[in-house]
């Protein structure tokens, strides 16, 4: 199988979550990925619990089928290092503050000059522009600013953390991953290279799609609990007998009508259909009344046979072993640096002509650096200088 993005070389400068996902996905489909990572400065995420063995699992799986080059661009020859590899390298992911490539002179203008259809990433908090450029910043900070807390979450209780990185994830990698591959597209047409800025906090604005048009026509804030989609009505979360939970999801009217009859309120339709907030309350309390007398094993066996759009809010244990997602392989499983296999998530798209193969799980720093310094035709006495001059560390 011919992989899809066979031939594409990233040069991946980033750490923690945003960048090393995009590359992550970028490599799972088929492209070549080299980190070049500090040797004096850890990435965090090689030291986070839980591990497998002496490494972090999820390093071990964000940074999986990528090579690793151990570098400290702040010393004399780590720059040239990089003008030589950027020869044969189509893409830069780089993950630093706005300025910082710039003073180690690996900024997208003079890598430029140098390779014209280089492909180029930066991926921040806030972008390059803008009065908050410089500013720190972590994923909830990002969801903060741009809107999605003020409506996610209760009138009781708030905004609320939400357990996926939602601004790292869907906002970063994703928006990069997109971002390269329609660079990737115009350098294939054009034969141009293209310079990519994608602020987590921007991306974070614009996954408000739904509330943010209609906010533009009416001008009228969202607040928590008063959307169909953020637990005005039915659409919401149900306790079970069990202290479990069940997520209805019951929007269009047959939908309703088949939540009522495994209810038993066959007759009540109308109320949980209406668009006037004192019935949305009723609807909410009558379903709580509901299923709150059951157990969520009961409901499950109760609406196996409907189509309701109720399912059981399951732990990991529970989602992995659930047969659709078994029948998915939605687990892979990945080879270490000694040999022993450890499961992570798969690549979640699935292709007629291509199935995802992770190499190996994510290695040592610069455990690939002498191999990338002869492939760049540096002899034994280079690389030795280089390595006493300390630019590997």
């Amino acid at each position: 199988m011919t992989a899809l993005l066979e031939g594409l070389k990233i040069l991946d400068f980033s750490t923690l979550l945003p960048g090393p996902c995009a590359t992550m996905m970028l490599a799972d489909m088929g492209a070549q990925v080299l980190r070049v990572e500090s040797p004096n400065r850890l990435d965090l995420l090689r030291m986070m619990a839980p591990k497998q063995g002496q490494t972090s699992a999820s390093h071990a799986y964000l940074n999986r089928s990528k090579r690793s080059l151990a570098l400290d661009l702040k010393k004399p020859g780590a720059a040239e290092i990089i003008y030589q590899l950027i020869e044969t390298y189509d893409v830069i992911v780089e993950q630093f503050r706005p300025g910082v490539m710039q003073r180690l002179g690996l900024d997208f203008q003079t890598l430029k000059a140098k390779k014209p259809n280089l492909i180029y990433c930066s991926i921040t908090g806030f972008g390059q522009t803008g009065p908050l450029k410089d500013r720190p910043g972590h994923d909830i900070n990002y969801l903060a600013l741009s809107g999605v807390s003020s409506y996610t979450g209760s009138k009781e209780g708030g905004p609320a953390p939400v357990g996926v990185q939602i601004a790292d994830v869907a906002g970063g990698s994703h928006h990069a991953v997109m971002g390269i591959l329609a660079a990737v597209i115009k350098r294939m047409r054009t034969g141009e290279g293209e310079y990519i800025d994608v602020s987590m906090a921007d991306a974070s604005l614009a996954l408000n799609h739904m509330s943010m048009a209609g906010f533009l026509a009416d001008g009228q804030d969202p607040g928590w609990e008063d959307q169909l989609l953020n637990g005005a009505g039915i659409y919401d979360y149900y306790e079970t007998a069990d202290k479990r939970y069940l997520a209805v999801g019951a929007l269009e009217p047959q939908f309703v009508q088949q939540l009522c009859s495994v209810l038993g309120i066959p007759n009540q339709a109308s109320l949980l259909i209406s668009q006037k907030t004192a019935d949305q309350q009723k609807a909410k309390q009558l379903l709580r009344r509901c299923f709150i007398q059951r157990t969520l094993g009961e409901w499950q066996e109760k609406f196996a046979g409907f189509e309701a759009c109720v399912e059981p809010v399951l732990r990991f244990s529970e989602a992995l072993e659930h047969p659709h997602f078994a029948s998915r392989k939605l687990i892979c499983e990945v080879q270490d640096a000694e040999d022993n296999r450890h499961s992570q998530l798969a690549h979640p798209i699935k292709y007629e002509g291509y199935q995802s193969e992770p190499a190996f799980s994510g290695v040592a720093l610069g455990a690939h650096t002498v191999e990338v310094m002869e492939e760049l035709g540096k002899s034994q006495e280079e690389v030795a200088l280089l390595r006493k001059s300390g630019v590997f560390g």
